[in-house]
């Protein structure tokens, strides 16, 4: 939210998770209407004072009418509920727009102690003007200021009003220290536990000195190696983030579930996988919740204990560097597991895994996942330019034939963005993952297909893959098979939120997985509108590395709206086999 749409008033803001609370300043739902709005740089400013229509001509003056004329130091108090209630800028403005509505409903004296912090220093009420174009919320930074100099001058001059701010400020740091300290010894008896675990392990001594360089099987793969490192180094560094972040279909539909259901997170404790810059662990501490543990195995878990230091959540957020399998979670159990897993494709970076065996460790009975539920969803393509530009293209390079470019150039998923006229026939569901009673072996599967033509076109060039994620509010909420994100996602109803990567929807960071077909030395079929294609497809890890992927597909076609004609001039079925890999 920015600084002159809070002083104004001028905020979009989602719809509060009950009927009987006012609208939440806090939840970003639309941009539209966040402009920052500046006031008049002109130097008849004119401030009103806090208990009348008295008009001050600027900010020192205020202050010393305050002083004065009704015994409020404005600057002493601001600067001593900074140290104990750790009051800032939109602190002070609560506190502004507090005592202009008391002394509004005839409270000459409001409290504003320590004490009685509670009824202003968190209400979101205060952070809405009670005064009309009040100049006093443009100059809160004056004020601020004016307490660093007192506190600066006090100092030198050895003020005693400051010896009391002082010794406040050391208690809270010793405070805080004692809690750092507790945390360290934690995390020291936690690492001389997990040391003495592995060299109980009895496979520890008779590892070799070296691994052996792995050898290619029969079929020319090789074997699964554990080393995944790149995997983790890969998420160390903000290009990713920023991308993922910048996904607004994605970071907004976790966003607008977890504000939109606050009462599912209040009191809560969450465990976010895979937290990268720590944005969902973020959300779910501002949506209430009591405690939120961030897990993640790269260096970007720093970079997201300063994010959650930076914004004061320090004491709900706490971060472990780690894979989820092998940290010491500083709970026994959670109510709810949130985590952003979805790969290309889905399950490419096998993330999953991760999650359901945290689901099973340690998600409470009865808990939540969010998300609930995904689909996998498969269509035929027909793209003539694209085979044009980038395959048909190695035939003539200046006119030089380069048909070994061609070789196996058919073999890897391709990541690209389809239009919907490139769909040239009707999609289905091969996957129905429910993500409260899924299991890793369901990640590994075939699934048989039919899918029917809904155009003629002169050749199938490809088919491509995409997927449909879905909230909800319940385990026992669950979504039928067949559903769409589109169908799902119904604004009225705050319980359900979802999006789709598929083309018909906006472009995600993920866009589509696409397959080309490898009609070799075939000749061209043509499919006629009305054609049924059958087949299996089939998804699995590759043996040479299980974060990568391998789709299988075999499928046979023929007929039309008239079953006799088959699909390429009366040439009757036929049948195609074909494998891709992402690496």
């Amino acid at each position: 939210m920015s600084i002159a749409s809070v002083l104004t008033g001028n905020s979009q803001r989602l719809p509060s998770d009950t009927s009987s609370e006012t609208s939440d300043p806090l939840n970003l739902q639309d941009d539209e209407g966040w402009d920052d709005v500046s006031p008049d740089d002109g130097d008849d400013t004119r401030i009103t004072c806090l208990w009348n229509d008295t008009v001050l001509p600027d900010i020192p003056r205020f202050l010393s009418h305050c002083r004065e004329e009704h015994g409020y130091d404005m600057v002493t108090i601001c600067r001593e509920l900074g140290v104990t209630a750790g009051l800032d800028f939109y602190g002070t403005i609560r506190l502004i727009n507090y005592i202009r509505s008391e002394v509004k409903t005839g409270n000459t004296k409001p409290d504003v102690s320590e004490q009685n912090k509670t009824a202003w220093v968190e209400d979101e009420r205060y952070l809405r003007p009670a005064l009309e174009d009040d100049a006093l919320l443009f100059s809160v930074d004056e004020i601020l200021e004016a307490g660093k100099e007192t506190t600066k001058k006090g100092a030198e001059s050895g003020d005693p009003v400051e010896d009391v701010s002082s010794a406040r400020r050391v208690a809270e740091l010793e405070e805080e220290l004692q809690r750092v300290q507790s945390q360290f010894t934690d995390y020291r008896l936690t690492v001389k536990k997990t040391l003495e675990e592995r060299l109980e392990e009895p496979s520890s001594s008779a590892q070799p000195a070296s691994a052996p360089i792995p050898k290619p099987t029969k079929d020319g793969r090789l074997p699964h190696q554990e080393d995944d490192s790149h995997y983790f180094t890969s998420y160390a560094y903000n290009d990713i983030h920023e991308t993922m972040l910048k996904d607004e279909i994605r970071t907004a539909s976790y966003r607008d579930f977890i504000y939109l259901n606050k009462a599912l997170f209040r009191g809560k404790t969450v465990l976010d996988i895979g937290c990268g810059t720590g944005i969902l662990s973020l959300f779910c501490a501002r949506a209430g919740a009591t405690r939120v543990i961030a897990v993640d195995n790269s260096d970007i878990i720093d970079k997201c204990r300063e994010n959650v230091f930076e914004n004061g959540l320090q004491g709900v957020i706490t971060c472990l560097r780690g894979k989820v399998e092998e940290v010491h979670l500083p709970v026994p159990k959670v109510d709810i597991i949130v985590s952003e897993w979805m790969g290309y494709c889905l399950l490419y970076e096998a993330m999953l895994d991760s999650v359901l065996w945290a689901r099973d460790r340690y998600l409470v009975q009865g808990g939540l996942m969010v998300p609930s539920c995904t689909t996998i969803h498969l269509a035929p393509v027909a793209d003539p330019e694209y085979i044009a530009e980038h395959v048909d293209f190695w035939r003539d390079v200046y006119g030089f034939k380069m048909s070994s470019m061609m070789k196996d150039i058919e073999k890897d998923i391709l990541i690209r963005h389809l239009s919907p006229d490139h769909i040239v026939g009707s999609s289905t569901e091969i996957l129905h993952l429910d993500l409260h009673t899924a299991t890793v072996e369901d990640l590994t599967f075939s699934h048989p297909f039919t899918i029917t033509m809904t155009r003629d076109v002169d050749t199938l060039d490809a088919w491509t893959l995409w997927f449909d994620t879905f909230f909800s509010t319940s385990p026992a909420v669950a979504v039928p098979r067949g559903t769409h994100a589109e169908e799902w996602s119904q604004k009225e109803d705050a319980s359900k939120v979802g999006f789709t990567t598929g083309p018909g929807g906006v472009e995600t960071h993920w866009r589509q997985g696409v397959l080309l077909v490898d009609h070799g030395k075939d000749e061209a079929r043509a499919m006629t509108k009305g054609a049924k294609v059958q087949g299996v497809i089939g998804y699995r890890k590759r043996e040479a590395n299980e974060r990568e992927l391998d789709v299988d597909m075999r499928w046979e076609g023929g007929g039309g709206e008239d079953e006799g004609k088959g699909t390429a001039e009366g040439k009757g079925k036929w049948e195609k086999k074909q494998m891709w890999c992402m690496r």
